[in-house]
Formats: C-alpha cells, structure tokens, sequence
C-alpha cells in the first residue's frame, strides 16, 4: 500500500553552517523571495529529509527534491513558547512528465530544539536584526525587482505569519528572543508516500503516530514495528474490496470502488462545496473545462490540495493534461509565467491582499480565493449546459446531508474595476484567521477545545486530579484526545462503528453522490459520441504515425445534433486537450485494453441505452436528473460496513531493544537496518511481482502488432501529447540551465500549438471537400468560427505573457501595443512626418479605380478599438484588434511590425521569451499569414452595436450615357444586421460617406432617382460600398438604365452585392478562398433576357429545368443550416443563379419578344394582360363556372399583380415580375398561380408552341419542384418589399 515514510527536519549541521557565516547569510538557506527585513522567527529556511523508509523503490524511484519542496512548500520554520504550534496535516501530489501521480500525506508539528549551538545561533541573529534596525533605517536590501515573478514573491512575503494573540512573553514585545528566557520549537514533518489517494487512512495513521510521542506513556509496541507494518505488511486494497489495518491505538478501514464504479476519490468534496459555494465551485470546474488557467489561492496547503483534487475529480471520464501543482513551492513561483493552461495552487500569507498580488497574465485566468469565497472570471466566458438546474440538484445533494449551501461571494469577471474582497482589511483578515483556526477539517482544534486545553495546562490542581484518576484506572477520554489533537474516538456509533468511521462513511457517502451528480451530466452530453467518432486507421501502427493529419471526430455533425443552449460551451470543450485524449483513447481501445475511465463511461452509457433506446430527449435541452443516487452507494457501504481482509497486525521486530526510546514531544531517530528490508514470507510481497508477470505477458501477446516496442511507444507519447505544451513540471531546486530548458520547451510548444491552430482553422474554414476540388465551400458553422478564434486570441495572449520584464496591465499584447503606439507617436512629433508607410489598401478591386484607397496602418486600426466605447477591458480591446486584424487579413503584416521595433522588444522582454527568438517567431509569423487564404468576418459578427463608417461610390457607363444625372439621385444600403434607411445623394457627386451601426455583410443596395431635369436617364455600371473600419469593399453590379420610356422604365432597382476579392488575390488564391456572395444579374443576362437582338446563346429548355432545380435546391440547403448560419436569403431569391433568374428563363422561352412600334415586350407584358383577361372574363360571369378553389386562386393573383402596380415605387416591369415571385414564394402561391397562366388564352398570342409554358408536362414537373418550398418559412428583406402591403 505505501511507498516511503520518511521524516523532515533542519539539520544541524546545515543550520550551522549558515550561522557560521554571519552576515554574509548564504542565499543557497534561504528561499528565494525571503524578506530579511523580518525578524529571523519569521523567516524560512530550507528543509531536509533526514531520513526515509525504504531507501529506494525501483518501480517508484524517490524525487528527493520535489518531497523536499512539498512536504515543507515555505521551507523550515521556527516557533517559541508563544507562539501557535498545533500540529497540521496537508497532502500533495508529484505529477511525471508521462502523467502518472503519487500521493504525499503530511502531519507537521513542533519539536523543542535541544542544541544549544541552534539556540545561540537563533540570539546571535535576533542580535543582528535588532542592530540593524536602530541604527538610521538603512533602505532596503532588496531594489526593486525588474521580474514580475519577484514582485510576486515579495508580495507574498509582504505580511507576517499568523502568530497567537493569546500570550506573549516579555521578550517577544522588545522584539528579541533569549535562549535563557525562551523555548525554541523547530517543525518536523512525517510523511507517507502512496502510489493512490488514500488520504483518510494516512491521515488517521499519521496523527496516532504522532499522538504516540505525545503522550506520556510509551506505546504498546516501538514506533518501528507500526512503520515496518504499513510499508510492508498492509497491502493495496484489491479493487472492490474493503481492507483494515492496525494504528498506534486504532484500527484503520481503506477500500477500493469496484471495476464498476467511479475511481476512488478519497479528498472530501463536502469540504471543497462549502469553501467556495456551489455555483462557484461550479464556474471553475467549467474554467478547468475548457482548460483555462487556474490559480488557487489560499493560507492553508490542504484547502489547495483539497479544492484542487475535487475539481479535477469531478472531471470523469475526462483528465486534466496540462501543468498540474496544487500546491506551487515558493521557490517555484517563476512558474506562474508558464504560457500554458494549468491548474495551480499558491498560498497566500495572512493579511496579503489580492489587489498586491502581480501575476504574470491574468487574460484567461481563473482566480479562486479560498479562504474568501470569491472567483474572478476570464472574459467571454460560456455557461455550463443547465448551469441552474444543475446547481439546484447538487444543493439538494448537500442538503439530504445537512449541508447548506455556502453562497460564497458572486463571481467576478475581469471587467471588474477592482478584484478586493467587499470586506473590509482588518475584519476580513480577523475573519478568515478565526475561520482557519477553529476548521478541524484543516488539522486544527477548534476554538473552545483549544481554549480548553489551554486552561487544563494552566492549572496545577486539575492537572494532579488528573494524574490520581490515571492511577486508579480512570481515563478522561476527553482531555487526552484533546491533548493529542483529536476528538474522542471511543463514541460509538451504530453497528459497533465509532464516531470516526461514521463520518467517514458519510463523507463517503456524499462524496459518491456529489460525484454521480457530475457523471450524469456527461453521459447526458455525450451519449451518442460513439457515432461521431472517425475510426479510419487500419491499425494502430498506421493510426500513431498518421496520428497529427487525422480528423478522429466529427466535430460540426456533433454539434448539429446538440441542443442550441448547449452549443457555447460544447463548441469550446470540443477543441481541449482533455476531449481529444478521450477521443484517442476510443480509438485506441480497438487494438488495446480500454482505459479504465473510457471503460466505465462506457459501461454506463450501454447501460442507459438499454433502458430507452435512443431517447428522443437527447435532442431536447430539457434537464435529467441523476436517478441512480441511491444504488451508487450500496457497494461501497457494504464494503466499509463488512470488512473483507484484514492485514496482519503490527509485531515486535527483530531488532535493538532499548535503541527507540520513548521521550515525550520527541520522535525518535528509527532504526533503518530493519526498516529498509522487508519480509520475504509474507503472501503479500508477492502481490507486485505477480503483478510485473502480468504485464510481461501482456507484452508478448501485443507483439503481434510488429511494432517495434520501444518504436511504438515513441509513437504513443507522441500521439498522446500532441497538443501539450509541457506535460508537467520537474520539482527540483532549478538551476538556470534546468530554467533556460523548461522555457525552450515551452517555446517549443507554444509554435506547435500555433501551428496545428492555424492548419485547423484553413482546414476547417475551407472543408475537406473544398481543397481536393478546389473550390472553397465553406462547411464550418460561425459557432466553430467563433470558438477557433476565441483559442487562437488566448494563444496569441499566452505568447506575449511568455517572458514579460514586467507586467503592465491584464493583457500583454495590449501592452505592447500601447508602448508601440506611444513611442510611434513621439518620433512622429520628433521628425514631423508619419511613420506609416502608404501602403495601398490590398483591399481594392483592380476594376474600382474609382473607389480611393485605403491606408493600411497599425495604428488606424488601434485607433478605431479604442473609439470604441463598448469594449471596457484591454483584455477585450486586444481581442477586438486580433479580430479587426485578422478580417482585413493584416495579422500577420501588423504582428511583423508591431515586433520589428527590436529596441522596444529587448526592453519588454527576457532573452528567453518567445518573442526573442528569431526563428520562432519568423515561423509563427508565416502560420498566421497562412489564415489570409480565407475570408473571416470575425469582428464584423461580433461587435454588432458599434457605429461604423462606409463609403459609397457610384460608377456609371460613360461611353452610353451620361456621367451624371440632373435628377435628385438616392442609395440606401443594407446588411444582414439593418438597413441605413434612404440617404440623398448631393447633385453632382458620385461618392459619400455616411455613419451607421453595424450592417453585418453587406447584402443589397437601393439606387434611384426621381426623374427630375431633362438628363434623367442614368445607366449605372456599378455601385461600390465600403466598410471604413475592416477595408471589406462590396460590388452591386447594375448594368441597366434608370429612366422612364428607357429600358424597362424603372427609376429604382435593388442590386445584390459581391465581396470585392483584395487586389492580388484573384489569381493566387482563388483556389483556396471563401466563395464570393451570389450577385445581381448581369447586363449581360438581362440583355439577353429581355432583347431580340440580345447576344449570347439562349439556354436550352434542359439547361433553364436545371437552374430551377438548383435554384429551389440552395433555398432547401439554406433552412437545413443552423439558423446563426444561413446567412442572405435574398440572394438565393434574387441573385445571380437565384429563383428569380431560373423562373425569368423558363417564362422567356418560346416568348414572342419581337418589338412592336419599337417598343420591346416584357414578360411583366404577358401578367399584366393575363389579369384583365381574368377581370373581364370575373364581370361577364365566365369565372364564376368554375370551381371554387380556381376562382379563390384567380382572385389572390389579380390582387397581387394590382397591388404591385399600385405601388408608389417605379421598380420597373422586371422588378414588378421580381417582386411578384418573391411573394408567391413567401406566401406558397407560386404553384397555384401556374395553372392559371397556362390554361389563360393570352398565352397563344405570346408564346410559340415550343415554349415551355405550354407544355403541360414540363409545368406540372415545375410545380412539383415548387412545392418543395412549402415546409419553410419564406422571410423577405425589407428592401424588397418596401411599400407594398399584402
């Protein structure tokens, strides 16, 4: 069961050594960050291991380092008789760089120092503080640190330690300490190694031992004989079985979950729900989700320990994979500057405040400060699915067990103004003293034990009525227990158990069930993962060296099959680390044993399956609550209530007699010669080496895959940590080489992770599909976008955050920014002249010679952020400006400049920063230029409420008309956002500017005029509209005249707008960019359409059946997208290859166009003289033959072709028939008004027997496709229907 027990201590010798040197103190003693303006008694010093238990373990090698660092996290401290020494216990955990854990249990307390060199030592230092403080206040050693990390560490050290207020002596006060006067305490630490959580049964071991040189009375055996039964004689609880073992003075029940059940989790969540609340326990597990960076925060290394293994608990099936360190040794803080997710814990010094704690990068950081009950949130942060259902069930949870729900403070996000706790410094700090000191849950006594105690050991009298009841066989359970610092044990509760088991099968309890309460939401999620899961490898060779290429889940098709309120936090969970491991380890169970977390889940959702196949509440965002808490906990009762093995108790040794003697508030040095070996007859020792046989022969029988085993395993950890940046942290005392390769690492990865961002992001944003035909159909939905972009604006922060001289502000690459604009700005005053080059706008047509260029520059587009007063943050203003950036495809062109300034660069940054190193940041540059290939609009669909500036040009055909017209000319722009309403165009002009809020993409342009003067005809080539802010420039081709008795006579016409492809672009990257918007008819077209003479070939009647069915096709494809997704319906009406374009073709052929008296026929012509054949025929009766439904429909049709023509608007004789489709689609017409016109007698004058429209056959296959549009609902933009009323 155990690996090592070992005990820490300062060692004499080393102490010396550091007193002998006087005053040139030796750093190497004391922790970096240390303050020596304290008094010595409140300064650490390094620990030691003094000596351990087996010396070594070949399968579990002991970390001398990291023991050191963990078991004493602040180093060895000293106390005297006046101070607080009550005895604490912590646990920890020391994670490998291949993932795998051992578990440290720690019971710390007080041993008086019996060397009288340490004592004198300890004078002779007070004796040198005290001369340097009278004297004339020399300023402080220590000058201000240019190292965020150092502010850090001096922060932490800023406050004292907690110190009791109950007692002082006399030399306390005058701030000195006499070896004569005072008792000197140093902490000693006994530590238990295990390689599984165990952390009750250590803790009750740990503190028997303890109680054990506590006591007056020597223990039944030597302290040797429990150590040697534990490390040798205990085993590992066989899963789903229960064990017990002797203490000191008690027995100790251990169990396992069964294969079954959820993997043992030992810590009490109980203790975790009531530190920071339910809803805000639940915002960080959701940070700790979505793998952001997680700092915990409080006095006490077990409240860290235990915050920290319950959120990663409640994690199942998943697995945190990045840094993990609950508790972060001072000599370690350095590593809050890793530019990676972590999970960390940091101990805060009584009375330190947040608002003095600098931390490297706080852009994504999740802040949870423990000890007040309050988080601090990143921005733009998801809510987890059914967040309040989910929190109401885990509170009833709690309740069942009496527990309420400790609403902590609400939880902050970082656009709060200030992150200081509402209480005030003083009573806060009093209130979270007296709160550690009287939680037991900590390894403390309670206030009125202590209070107890104090008074028993104050008085003589009670103290010999104590010892006389002790000679006449009476024990006062109570006292002793209190004296040993625990309660009494010797309460029974039901079944014989003691107070202690019931409330550890209680916490047991709640623990099981809290946990389920978790698992039943994931398996809720995720029930049908298994069908989008891509298993494409023939076998695992293949799949690991293919492994970084391969798509292995079907992420868009998951998400289309979520609930809508889920889909915010699915879309971000998707893309961590943790759900790709997952993924991996599901298609690895192909080939290998399924690992056992993937096993359970799995085993749980075949089993929910079985119950209600394929439940249609899946699909529904409704809450399930967990119906399995009452089961979940039989297994586990019946094994802590019915014990199955029993270990052998511990025995006398052969050893010494007389060696371990027992001496009161001593623990004795261990005899290691019989502690180092243990038994070679016990049935138990046997358990590892069976164990290794296993494995060796589970190693022949995968030598079948022909893999090469060391090759294979190269691959898996390959495969396995792509993705990672750093696994984990070595724990060693760091020297500046082992530092300088940690950042290498961190480098490294960091360019990785910047790569396979911005290939996911093409890959994505193209399609798969798309890049093998060459064409761009785009198939990711703006959800994804959205999500890919999130991750690639916090990548971006981590980057600049790596190695900061010093921290200025929440978001580093703001900062930078800032500093680049201000020293910009001074050498522009200085040298009178803009820094910018004029670089022309890469986003102008080659064709729009008319449309002024626009500058791209740096700080224009810092200056358009900072107008903008929505965003509050510079968290926010740096992710707007990444957005902004990467919409104008100038991301990678700014970032170039922005660090091309090398001086400023050296100033900000330490030489090992990513920034710093040259080929890195070449490489990171050219992966983000790579994103220009695709067309993002990720900052015009996010900030939808900001006023924005656009730009209109006017380009009309000057060889055929006139270049401008002396009628009063009007635009009005709109977008999938709004419209700009009708906007006057000045006499004269042909260009203007105007401010709006945000139209989104640009969909159709309005231009008219009113026919005034005697230049009134108008042919307009073009219309162009720019977007001032992101260069997007759109194109509304026309090619038609604006007049009356010209054309169609139309004196208003809506034009369907184009993306303008940047200049340079057409060419380089047609292959492999976003597909342009559908657009207006051409001239061409039109000409063609509606002329006799028209050039061009004609389509066939094949061709014109075809563009129907693709027509009617894309507007089915439209409603089937997510309705965030879809994007203009207008242009699939009324565009190029549109409904509108496919019907205008099938009602032109076989049309008798020939122009009569020079006057050319339209098809709005045939409608018009169809419906006064309608009325006519309605007057003489005729109508009123037929039946009823015909003559309904007849009606509706006359109605409609009136109200068009009765419209103020002059639209013109084509956009009559536009507008006249448009509505018979909204309102499912279409296929009613057919019939009519084909059984109307007018059709005979005005079309050939040829036409389409006279074949019967052909129509009624046109209404059957028509009819296909009748499950959507048709919306009409409000441009094309303005002033009519039907």
């Amino acid at each position: 069961m155990l690996s090592y027990f070992f005990v820490m201590f300062q060692h004499n010798h080393i102490f010396w050594v550091f007193t002998a040197a006087y005053l040139n103190v030796s750093p190497s003693l004391i922790y970096p960050g240390e303050n020596f303006e304290e008094s010595p008694l409140k300064r650490t010093f390094k620990s030691k291991v003094l000596a351990r238990y087996p010396e070594n373990i070949e399968w579990n090698p002991f970390d001398q380092d990291a023991v050191n660092m963990l078991c004493m996290p602040k180093g060895l401290s000293f106390r005297t008789q006046a101070d607080q020494r009550d005895p604490q216990f912590h646990s920890f955990i020391i994670t490998k760089e291949d993932g795998s854990r051992t578990y440290g249990f720690v019971h710390t307390f007080y041993e008086q120092v019996t060397s009288p060199q340490i004592c004198s030592a300890m004078q002779t230092l007070y004796q040198m503080h005290n001369a340097e403080h009278t004297s004339t206040n020399p300023p402080s050693s220590s000058s201000s640190s240019s190292s965020s990390m150092d502010s850090l560490a001096s922060s932490l050290d800023e406050a004292d330690s907690p110190t009791s207020s109950s007692s002082s002596s006399s030399s306390r006060a005058d701030g000195t300490y006499d070896s004569t006067r005072d008792t000197l305490y140093v902490s000693k630490a006994l530590c238990l190694i295990t390689p599984m959580p165990f952390m009750h049964a250590c803790r009750r071991f740990l503190s028997q031992l303890h109680r054990a040189i506590t006591v007056s009375s020597a223990p039944p055996l030597p302290l040797e004989s429990y150590v040697y039964n534990i490390l040798y004689e205990v085993p590992l609880p066989t899963s789903g079985r229960s064990l017990k073992f002797h203490g000191v003075y008690e027995p100790i029940v251990c169990q396992r979950p069964g294969p079954g059940e959820l993997p043992l989790a030992d810590f009490p969540l109980a203790e975790a729900f009531s530190l920071l609340g339910v809803e805000n326990l639940v915002q960080v597990f959701t940070c700790t989700l979505l793998e952001m960076q997680i700092l915990l925060y409080s006095q006490d290394y077990q409240r860290l320990m235990t915050v920290a293994e319950s959120i990663t608990t409640l994690l199942f099936p998943f697995q945190w994979q990045h840094v993990y360190v609950p508790i972060l040794p001072a000599s370690l803080l350095h590593f809050l500057d890793a530019p990676v997710p972590y999970l960390m814990g940091l101990q805060s010094k009584e009375g330190t405040d947040r608002s003095k704690l600098e931390l490297p990068q706080e852009a994504n950081l999740c802040f949870v400060d423990i000890d007040n009950h309050y988080i601090e949130l990143p921005e733009d942060f998801p809510w987890f699915p059914n967040k309040s259902e989910f929190i109401q069930e885990l509170r009833e949870v709690l309740l069942s067990f009496g527990i309420t729900d400790n609403t902590g403070a609400p939880p902050r996000t970082r656009s709060r103004p200030s992150s200081t706790p509402s209480t005030p410094g003083r009573e806060r700090k009093t209130t979270a003293f007296r709160q550690l000191e009287d939680d037991g849950r900590n390894g403390n006594l309670a206030g009125e034990e202590l209070a107890v105690l104090e008074l028993l050991k104050g008085n003589a009298t009670l103290e010999r009525l104590q010892a006389l009841t002790k000679r006449t066989g009476v024990t006062v359970a109570r006292v002793e227990a209190l004296r040993a610092g625990v309660k009494p044990q010797d309460t029974e509760g039901q079944g014989g158990r003691t107070a202690a088991e019931e409330d550890e099968l209680r916490n047991a309890r709640l623990n099981v069930q809290l946990r389920e309460v978790f698992a039943s939401r994931f398996a809720t999620m995720f029930a049908d993962y298994e069908a989008f899961v891509i298993q494409s490898a023939p076998d695992l060779e293949s799949w690991l060296t293919n492994r970084e290429q391969m798509h292995n889940f079907d992420k868009a098709s998951f998400l289309s099959d979520q609930p809508e309120p889920y889909l915010p936090f699915l879309s971000h969970f998707i893309e961590t680390q943790m759900f790709a491991t997952f993924i991996d380890n599901k298609i690895m169970s192909q080939w290998e044993e399924k690992e056992a977390l993937l096993r359970v889940f799995d085993a749980r959702i075949d089993k929910a399956r079985l119950y209600n196949v394929r439940a249609p509440s899946l699909r529904s965002s409704n809450y399930q609550r967990c119906s399995i808490l009452k089961e979940c906990v039989q297994a586990m009762e019946q094994r802590l209530m019915k014990i199955d093995h029993t270990a052998i108790h511990p025995h006398l040794l052969d050893m010494k007699i007389g060696q371990g003697k027992h001496e009161q508030g001593f623990f004795p040095k261990l005899q290691a010669d019989v502690l180092n070996t243990g038994p070679t007859n016990n049935k138990w020792s046997h358990r590892t080496a069976t164990a290794q046989r296993k494995k060796d022969r589970h190693k022949q029988q995968t030598e079948h895959l022909n893999l090469d085993n060391d090759l294979k395993e190269k691959y898996m950890q390959e495969a396995r940590s792509l993705g990672k940046n750093l696994r984990q942290p070595k724990l060693s005392d760091l020297s500046p080489a082992v530092i300088a390769q940690t950042n290498w690492k961190f480098v490294e990865g960091l360019l990785k992770e910047c790569r396979l961002k911005t290939k996911r992001m093409l890959v994505e944003k193209m399609g798969r599909e798309a890049v093998e035909l060459g064409h761009g159909e785009a198939n990711i939905t703006g959800l994804e976008e959205n999500t890919l972009i999130a991750s690639l604006c916090d990548l971006l922060e981590r980057i600049w955050s790596h190695g900061l001289q010093v921290k200025q502000g929440k978001s580093a690459l703001w900062s930078h920014l800032l500093h680049y604009q201000a020293r910009e700005e001074k050498l522009e005053q200085q040298h009178s002249e803009s820094p910018v080059s004029n670089v022309p706008e890469r986003r102008k047509s080659d064709c729009c010679v008319a449309v002024p260029s626009l500058r791209v520059s740096l700080f224009q587009d810092m200056r358009h952020i900072q107008n903008m007063s929505e965003i509050k943050t510079d968290v926010g203003r740096a992710r707007a400006w990444i957005r902004l950036s990467l919409e104008k495809k100038l991301l990678s062109q700014h970032l170039k400049q922005l660090l091309s300034r090398q001086a400023l660069t050296k100033k900000l940054y330490k030489r090992y920063a990513f920034l710093r190193c040259e080929e890195e940041k070449e490489q990171f540059l050219y992966h983000l230029l790579s994103l220009n290939a695709v067309d993002y609009f990720c900052f015009t669909s996010v900030f939808t409420t900001i006023m924005i500036p656009y730009r209109v040009v006017i380009i009309p055909i000057k060889k055929l008309s006139n270049a401008m017209t002396t009628s009063n000319p009007w635009v009005c722009v709109s977008g999938e956002l709004g419209d700009s309403g009708i906007m006057q165009i000045p006499k004269n002009v042909l260009e203007m500017t105007f401010d709006v809020q945000n139209l989104g993409k640009l969909t159709t342009v309005q231009l008219g005029h009113d026919n005034a003067g005697l230049l009134a005809k108008w042919l307009v080539d073009c219309v162009m509209v720019r977007n001032e802010i992101t260069g997007h420039t759109y194109r509304f081709p026309c090619g038609r005249w604006l007049g009356k008795g010209v054309d169609d006579g139309s004196l208003e016409r809506v034009l369907i707008g184009e993306l303008v492809l940047p200049s340079g672009e057409e060419d380089s990257g047609r292959g492999c960019c976003t597909p342009p918007l559908q657009r207006s008819p051409s001239q061409t077209r039109r000409i063609s359409l509606t002329s006799l003479s028209g050039r061009g070939s004609k389509p066939t009647s094949a061709q014109i059946q075809e563009a129907i069915g693709e027509a009617v096709n894309n507007i089915i494809k439209h409603f089937h997208k997510p309705e965030k997704e879809r994007g203009s319906l207008t242009v699939l009406l009324c565009g190029e290859n549109s409904l509108v374009a496919a019907l205008e073709q099938f009602f032109h052929h076989g049309f008798k166009s020939a122009r009569l008296f020079q006057k050319t026929v339209f098809v709005w012509d045939f409608v018009e003289k169809a419906v006064a054949y309608m009325e006519s025929a309605d007057q003489m009766g005729d109508l009123q033959e037929t039946a009823e439904p015909l003559g309904m429909t007849c009606q509706s049709f006359c109605h409609y072709v009136n109200a068009i023509n009765s419209t103020p608007r002059n639209i013109g004789k084509d956009g009559k028939f536009q507008l006249l489709v448009c509505l018979g689609a909204r309102d499912r017409l279409l296929l009613q008004w057919l019939p009519l016109l084909v059984e109307c007698p007018v059709i005979l004058r005005m079309y050939e027997d040829t036409a389409l429209l006279r074949d019967r056959t052909t129509v009624n296959a046109l209404i059957g496709v028509l009819e296909t549009l009748h499950d959507f609902p048709i919306t009409l933009e409000a441009s094309l229907v303005k002033g009519i009323d039907l």
